[in-house]
């Protein structure tokens, strides 16, 4: 058993190497000593006395070994957690530096939630590289609980999203940007659609497309048929994907809950149309969020404003 250690930041800098960090990261990905070291070129026996000495330097077991593999501890996970991020850090400064270095402006990762939000970002891109055209520019379209998780772990510089743990806000700043009206939205082609006036108990026999599960869309269904005093519907396909709902109301008779905003256009060009049935409830505010007590890069700074002053003019 490693002897107790306490760990400080001289510490852990005086003694951490890289492969220290690449180890773990790759434990907590493989579960397998064998592989990871596989693809750190080592021999096992090297990987082991990696992991043996990192253990001895944080005075604890990260690792259990188990017969089929090796299962982080609590410990262990928060460690795996740490090194991915570092690594993700450090390859992040890495490919900036030598853009700026070759004359080039950075790089700038966005992840966003699907619908309204998307259209918000595509507007902001598209002036950003108006004004920074050689800016490189990552996005990422995920639920709001995914791309926080992100956030944390500096796989983003900017999230699009929601809050969806109350931690989130003490470790983001987070500007309200707009709020999203809901409306049940069908195929052109379905019955529903000649029906003048409806109530939200008439939709409970027919199949939904929905969003999973954790996340606003999806809370604010379970939430309007609640009131209704319904159950879930009949058949249910969940996705996050805009594209794929898209596709299934075109093809089935599914009803989906989606933003009026991200529906619109597809309303006017005829492909779907929206039944005529109240949302009462409401979604809260999408916002723009970013890592607290982290200084930004010019090119987060301006993103982050043009998707302020966009969001000023769309209210």
């Amino acid at each position: 058993m490693p002897q107790e250690v306490t760990l400080s930041a001289s510490h852990v800098l005086s003694k951490l190497r890289f492969r220290h960090l690449q180890l773990l990261e790759l434990l907590g990905r493989t579960r397998n000593l064998r592989i990871a070291a596989e693809q750190m070129h080592i021999t096992q026996p090297a990987a082991t006395k990696i992991l043996s000495d990192v253990e001895a330097m944080f005075g604890a077991v990260l690792f259990q070994r188990l017969p089929r593999e090796m299962r982080p501890t609590d410990l262990g996970a928060l460690s795996v957690r740490y090194a991915s991020a570092t690594l993700t850090n450090l390859d992040k400064f890495a490919s900036e530096f030598a853009t700026l270095k070759n004359g080039g402006y950075g790089q700038l990762t966005v992840g966003f939630i699907p619908a309204s939000a998307g259209q918000l970002v595509t507007a902001a891109v598209k002036e950003i590289q108006r004004r920074r055209p050689r800016l490189i520019i990552k996005l990422a379209e995920q639920s709001s609980d995914q791309l926080a998780r992100w956030l944390e772990e500096r796989r983003l510089d900017i999230m699009v999203g929601r809050p969806t743990e109350p931690r989130h806000e003490a470790l983001f700043n987070v500007v309200d940007l707009l709020g999203e009206p809901a409306r049940a939205v069908v195929g052109q082609h379905h019955p529903l659609l000649k029906r003048r006036r409806m109530d939200i108990a008439d939709l409970g026999q027919w199949p939904w497309i929905l969003y999973p599960q954790g996340t606003a869309m999806r809370q604010l269904f379970e939430e309007t048929f609640a009131a209704a005093g319904m159950v879930a519907p009949i058949g249910i396909v969940e996705t996050p994907s805009i594209f794929s709902t898209l596709e299934l109301l075109q093809a089935t008779d599914m009803i989906s809950l989606q933003p009026q905003a991200a529906m619109d256009k597809y309303i006017k060009n005829g492909l779907l149309g929206y039944l005529d049935v109240p949302i009462i409830r409401t979604l809260s505010n999408y916002s723009v969020m970013t890592r607290k007590n982290e200084t930004a890069s010019q090119a987060m700074e301006e993103f982050v404003g043009i998707l302020l002053s966009i969001a000023s003019v769309v209210s």
